[in-house]
């Protein structure tokens, strides 16, 4: 399986609604790196998992529709504990859509599965992955 990554980050505030969350039920803030990687059994005939550059933008367009944002505000997020692992999964959803639209260009209808890491600091992160249908 070959693989190709793309990498960003965003910045966000939220709270956690639960008293295993402790005292990150308070509004804080968080930045991650957001790791997308894309997964082929073969190389395109110009050798490629997926368009590097199309890959960049369209992480970092579905990441702007988070970056610098209270997710407790955003109706989409409405009752959800944004933790890292629920954003990954969010990330995922997002960067799926924006395959299926051909925003990672022509060759990206090829991409078998994805994983999408959002790293909390350089000793956490958590991931979302899975198959492409």
């Amino acid at each position: 399986m070959y693989a190709l990554s793309v990498r960003d980050h965003m910045m966000i505030a939220h709270s956690f609604t639960g008293e295993v969350f402790g005292p990150a039920q308070g509004l804080h803030g968080a930045t991650y790196v957001v790791d997308a990687e894309f997964r082929v059994s073969g190389l395109d005939a110009d050798g490629l998992v997926v368009d590097i550059g199309l890959a960049a933008e369209a992480l970092k367009a579905v990441l702007a529709r988070y970056n610098y944002k209270n997710l407790d505000e955003l109706d989409e997020l409405a009752g959800a504990n944004t933790t890292t692992e629920y954003m990954a999964h969010r990330v995922f959803l997002h960067m799926k859509s924006a395959i299926a639209a051909g925003d990672l260009g022509p060759g990206a209808a090829r991409i078998e599965s994805m994983k999408v890491t959002l790293h909390e600091s350089h000793t956490a992160w958590a991931a979302y992955e899975g198959p492409l249908d």
